[in-house]
């Protein structure tokens, strides 16, 4: 793993892009009649507001630790980024589907066809600048991951909701152009209905694998495998340390508590050996910057 992704700068490209495409949106709605169209602001205003949350999140997250919280505040952003899936599941996904079935029996022939393309144009460019500024900060972290075994295994968990919004957003504006590409085509405007509902399940189904991730990072999860793998290495490779038993690990946030159970090599005194334990501690924190507490246990057996 390399650089420290930016969750900061992926919220707000996602901000700027999403408030300037749901403005767009908006307003071709309106003047167009389109189903599709209005399914499609509406989510982009709700992601407007589930970005807003996010940022509220991360302030949350650095909130300094107190008597009622001594590990800190950390797991703030899981909070926070949960209930920004909820939001997506709900404002965007179940809206969207119910627009669609409204439309199914009440369909209207859209208007000014050719506006809501262009718009729908100006928005999937929009959503992959948006994109691109996840995958950047993305790529920092993930190093020879997949996206699909880095969005397993990531506890950056805005980020993870950022990708999934991105991701969902340009899906839903192809989907959007397609369908109306097909209402134009044939005439028939149920295609603009069915457009709403196929973006309304998109929705959904990203939503609940977003919230899936954020549930195990809430009910507490470990540092992410390959760090966790590279803490072990570690620390059985200080000279002090004899035998690693047991590793403990849980992120809290953009930090990581570890516990560590470990037989140390023979020393003269009892100060030797916390000077020991001072010095193995003192490089982990040099080698891993997110280590926040250290919990360390000299034993004889596990």
């Amino acid at each position: 793993m390399s650089a420290q992704a930016d969750s900061l700068k992926s919220i707000l490209f996602a901000l700027g892009a999403n408030f300037a495409i749901a403005l767009a949106k908006s307003a071709g709605a309106v003047f167009t009649g389109s189903a599709s169209m209005l399914a499609e602001a509406i989510h982009s205003f709700a992601d407007c507001g589930n970005q807003a949350l996010l940022i509220w999140g991360l302030r949350s997250a650095k909130q300094a630790a107190s008597p009622d919280h001594p590990l800190g505040h950390g797991r703030a952003i899981y909070f926070w980024s949960f209930i920004v899936a909820l939001m997506l599941f709900s404002m965007g996904g179940l809206f969207s589907i119910y627009e669609g079935v409204h439309k199914l029996h009440d369909t209207e022939p859209v208007k000014y066809a050719w506006v809501a393309v262009g718009i729908l144009a100006f928005g999937v460019a929009a959503e992959s600048v948006s994109l691109w500024g996840a995958l950047r900060e993305i790529d920092k972290e993930r190093g020879e991951l997949s996206l699909w075994q880095w969005f397993r295994t990531s506890r950056q968990s805005e980020l993870l909701v950022i990708f999934g919004e991105d991701l969902a957003a340009l899906g839903g504006l192809v989907l959007a152009l397609g369908f109306i590409a097909l209402a134009m085509i044939t005439g028939n405007p149920m295609w603009d209905a069915i457009g709403s509902i196929s973006i309304g399940v998109l929705l959904v189904l990203v939503a609940i694998l977003v919230g899936i991730e954020v549930k195990a990072l809430l009910i507490g999860q470990s540092a992410e495998p390959q760090v966790l793998a590279r803490l072990r290495a570690h620390i059985e490779a200080q000279p002090e340390v004899a035998q690693v038993y047991s590793l403990i690990t849980q992120q809290l946030g953009s930090e990581i508590m570890v516990a560590v159970k470990a037989r140390m090599h023979p020393v003269g005194s009892d100060v030797a050996l916390i000077e020991a334990i001072n010095a193995v501690e003192a490089r982990m924190r040099t080698e891993f910057a997110q280590l926040r507490w250290i919990f360390f246990e000299p034993d004889l057996a596990d």
